[in-house]
């Protein structure tokens, strides 16, 4: 039963790795990483246009 009980233990872990190796290589060489990615929507990336800036400091 140990045995069984190691081998599945091993089979769980190099799983677990490899589908986070295919998740990486997914999201970074991909060209469906915009859409997957919710990064680029909060840092305003995909926007085309210009946003206007605001002067925070007091000008003397």
């Amino acid at each position: 039963m140990k045995t069984i009980e190691r081998m599945l233990w091993k089979l769980a872990i190099i799983q677990f790795i490899f589908f986070l190796l295919i998740a990486q290589f997914v999201v970074s060489h991909s060209s469906l990483a915009p859409y997957i990615v919710k990064v680029v929507h909060y840092e305003g990336v995909m926007k085309n246009s210009v946003t206007k800036t605001i002067e925070t400091f007091d000008q003397r």
